[in-house]
């Protein structure tokens, strides 16, 4: 039987993918593997590729919503500061608002436009005429954008603040999804999806699908942006809108309300359609290169008050930053490197290291098994003549997990690099890089962005719960110098996983943890440990700026054998019951509305 595998193996595409399908339905069952085997014909074909479209609720929805009564009777007070608006935006904000199927609202409306446009004053006046919901306030003179917003507030009465700007549009469910968050969830800080419409309001384009909050996304770009709500007590303890951050107040309002709660929560729909015309910052924020400044200082400030001392510069996207977090020490760092034969890769890997890192205080642990070629064995009597470096033996079969559990007593440094013997370091502060987060007490585990030979993605974080168990985002999609989606290539952010082919950990981290899950012998295993992390209540980073290449299957090679391929299906069955609840939730940090079947951020 087993040469009758061995040679299907060896034969055509058609004949092993039958193979594999069998082994699926062995560990999964006969419905799951069909419907694998489905996902991946729709990824071969592009079948899952779908323009844009807004998809708002149905009337029959939005009637419903209007009957429902919630136990809490919270009132919203939507603050609009107005300023030159032109009639058809001013209308069609208002009407979005008075459109809301949940009922008590109030629109707190504050007028600083130039004499000359008088039109705006009637407007206002005639609609709060009609609706008593409805609170106009015309300023002596024009304060600004945070002036003009905080004489809103004076006016508000409600347990929530929300901000709508004077030429965008709330969908009518906007409030009922708020209101849904703050019931059943007891949140304070709410924000939603948006996309942008144009000046017709004809087109709905450029969505923005967000992943739940991150704090290190966020102090490198406002993702959060629109459609916020706010719990009126943070309001009262941190004040409104600051003077001196025109053109990003609102980032720096989100970062300041932010700080004072952990019920912070996301609503993976589109709520807010941000208006595009010429004037606007929606369609040309380069235009206002203050705004890129006020970002800068709205995150300076933010590190100050948390007391994460470090240095902000504005990257060449505007409106996104990269934080220089300063290092409180420089402890011993250890690099544990498996390795098996392969003495080529090996010495580049090494060659790498000791040639580009500018950290100083590391060791090398590499980790010999069962290596057979003489020219390896040479390599490692020249590499043990640097005192940094050691080398140990592991004669078992392969097990990434163990071999790193048992090199993990063998380390001496605080902290642990997991680093493959296929890569090539690219970033000589590739290590301080990691370790500036690292250090932090909130963070678990730190992952780099690393590149295959043609500079494609091959990993730049780790989605879990998808249809592959954990796919690496963006993945052989983009390239290197890519923004990727949201600019989230080139951004340090939170994942729920990061592979261990470049990874960082508090050494007494690691051991509490218990290490890697030796059942998981070779696939899932870093992912398994990220997932302890976060359990435990710490976050994953993933950083841009420590960047090595990774010429991956090298070592242990494709899964193109029968063995490699059911010990393959065992660990994803492992993982797939072990961490199934975020089949049932979703990665917090990949939208929902995007595909099942990859991580590429498509719909």
């Amino acid at each position: 039987m087993k040469k009758f595998i061995k040679k299907i193996m060896n034969s055509n595409l058609i004949t092993r993918a039958l193979y594999k399908l069998l082994l699926a339905i062995k560990y999964y069952g006969v419905v799951p593997a069909a419907k694998k085997i489905q996902r991946k014909f729709k990824i071969l074909f592009g079948i899952q590729f779908n323009p844009y479209i807004y998809a708002g609720r149905s009337k029959a929805e939005l009637n419903k919503q209007s009957r429902e009564e919630f136990d809490k009777k919270i009132k919203f007070s939507i603050l609009v500061p107005l300023y030159n608006t032109k009639i058809k935006f001013l209308t069609e904000m208002i009407d979005s608002v008075m459109a809301q199927t949940y009922p008590n609202w109030e629109l707190c409306l504050t007028n600083g436009s130039s004499d000359e446009n008088t039109h705006v004053e009637e407007i206002c006046k005639e609609y709060a005429e009609r609706d008593s919901r409805i609170k106009y306030k015309k300023l002596e003179k024009n304060r600004g954008i945070a002036g003009n917003t905080n004489a809103c507030l004076e006016l508000a009465t409600g347990d929530y603040i929300s901000f709508l700007d004077h030429d965008d549009l709330l969908t009518p469910d906007a409030l009922y999804e708020m209101m849904i968050a703050i019931c059943e969830h007891s949140a304070e800080f709410i924000y939603s999806d948006e996309d942008k419409t144009n000046a017709k309001t004809k087109k709905y384009f450029d969505h923005a699908f967000k992943p739940d909050f991150a704090p290190d996304y966020i102090r490198g770009s406002n993702y959060i942006c629109h459609f916020v709500s706010v719990s009126r007590k943070i309001v009262d303890k941190i004040g409104l809108i600051n003077d001196g951050f025109e053109g990003a107040q609102d980032y720096d309002f989100v970062l300041r309300a932010t700080e004072q709660t952990t019920k912070i929560y996301h609503i993976p729909r589109v709520l807010y359609h941000w208006r595009a015309h010429e004037e606007s910052t929606a369609l040309n924020f380069e235009s206002k290169n203050y705004a890129i400044e006020s970002g800068k200082k709205s995150v300076e400030r933010h590190l100050e008050r948390i007391g994460l001392p470090g240095e902000v510069e504005a990257l060449p996207v505007p409106g996104t930053y990269r934080i220089n977090y300063e290092l409180k020490e420089k402890p011993l760092i250890s690099i544990i490197i498996p390795n098996m034969d392969h003495k080529e890769d090996l010495q580049r890997c090494i060659d790498s290291i000791l040639v580009k890192t500018t950290y100083i205080n590391y060791e090398i642990i590499i980790v010999e098994n069962n290596s057979t070629t003489e020219e390896i064995f040479e390599y490692y009597k020249t590499l043990e003549q640097n005192e940094n470096i050691k080398v140990i033996k592991y004669e078992e079969d392969f097990n990434f997990s163990k071999i790193n559990n048992i090199a993990t007593g063998h380390a001496n440094g605080k902290y642990i690099i997991f680093l493959n013997n296929d890569t090539e370091v690219i970033t000589d502060c590739w290590i301080e890089e990691m370790l500036m987060y690292a250090q932090r007490d909130d963070v678990g585990i730190v992952g780099a962005k690393l590149y295959y030979t043609d500079l494609t993605i091959q990993h730049a974080g780790v989605i879990v719960g998808l249809h592959h168990i954990a796919c690496h985002a963006h993945y052989r999609e983009y390239s290197k110098g890519d923004f990727g989606y949201s600019y989230r290539l080139n951004l340090v952010q939170n994942f729920s996983a990061v592979t261990a082919a470049c990874m960082m950990i508090k050494k007494d981290l690691f051991l509490e943890l218990g290490g890697f899950n030796e059942e998981m012998a070779v696939a899932y295993n870093d992912s398994d440990l990220c997932m302890k992390v976060r359990e435990k209540g710490l976050l994953i980073v993933w950083t841009p700026f420590a960047e090595l290449y990774h010429h991956e299957w090298t070592t242990r090679g494709e899964n193109n054998t029968p063995e490699k391929l059911e010990r393959e299906m065992q660990e994803n069955s492992m993982f797939l019951n072990k961490w199934k609840h975020y089949w049932v939730n979703g990665d917090p940090y990949y939208n929902v509305n995007f595909s099942f079947f990859n991580a590429n951020f498509v719909l």
